[in-house]
């Protein structure tokens, strides 16, 4: 008889499930991809959020240095303002929904497996209905 060992892969760390995504597999054509990706960015997570965000902060900064500048100065501080704002939004939500996925995940794994017993041994009545 021979010696043969189970050799089994180590225990690595578990990943958070992953979500289904609408959006649809690349293509390989850059333009007709971003297309794409554009049409559904509602549909990622924390993107509504971000963008609003975003805008607003952008219109009130281009707004105030409307007033005391340049249309063209404005513009650029308009623009600086939304997409600073609008990144660390979606940066800082994009890590609480990873933080809450790995929570999930370890309280799932804690929880103790249940097994299904045999239901001959047991009967299932509904208390409401009980007489």
């Amino acid at each position: 008889m021979s010696d043969s060992k189970d050799i089994r892969p180590t225990s690595q760390p578990p990943q958070p499930p992953t979500l289904p995504s609408r959006v649809p597999p690349p293509t390989g054509n850059l333009f007709q991809d971003s297309l794409e990706s554009a049409k559904h960015v509602t549909e990622l997570p924390c993107a509504r959020n971000a963008l609003l965000a975003g805008i607003g902060s952008g219109a009130g900064v281009g707004v105030i240095r409307g007033v005391s500048a340049g249309p063209m100065m404005a513009g650029n501080w308009a623009i600086a303002a939304f997409t600073l704002v609008s990144l660390g939004s979606w940066h800082v939500c994009q890590k609480q929904f990873a933080d809450e996925r790995r929570r999930l995940t370890q309280v799932i794994e804690t929880m103790p497996k249940r097994t299904l017993k045999d239901g001959s041994d047991k009967k299932l009545t509904n208390p409401t209905n009980a007489s």
